[in-house]
């Protein structure tokens, strides 16, 4: 029989000792960057005036304009939850367009902008003479 440090069966690699002052949420896996979308709050990490003024029921002209633009959409098409591309055909809808460069980190997607004043096409030519 050996005489181990009974702390030896806890110790891993992937275990950070909290006492050491360490942050295991401000580390990151080898090889991993930030997307630039994390939200996680801590100390010195706010919300930006953005967020937290909607958070808060205070919405911009621009959140209020997304978030009926949303609520019409969902009632003209009998959907409680729209799916993700419902929510892009809005946004295009709205006027946006991918006009400058990404400003996230996002792997396996390349990137491409158009014209400002590119049609939205997220609707047949036929559906439009029809309305």
């Amino acid at each position: 029989m050996t005489n181990k440090d009974p702390n030896e069966a806890w110790k891993n690699e992937n275990v950070v000792d909290r006492r050491s002052g360490v942050d295991r949420r401000d580390m990151q896996a080898p090889g991993e960057g930030g997307s630039g979308l994390e939200r996680r709050r801590g100390p010195g990490r706010r919300l930006s005036d953005f967020t937290k003024a909607a958070e808060e029921g205070e919405l911009t002209q621009e959140q209020f304009l997304f978030v009926a633009a949303i609520d019409a959409f969902k009632r003209a098409n009998h959907k409680t939850f729209p799916a993700w591309t419902d929510v892009l055909e809005v946004i295009r809808l709205l006027g946006y367009r991918k006009t400058m460069p990404l400003e996230l980190n996002l792997s396996n997607v390349e990137d491409w902008t158009e014209a400002a004043d590119a049609p939205s096409k997220v609707r047949s030519i036929t559906h439009d003479k029809a309305a």
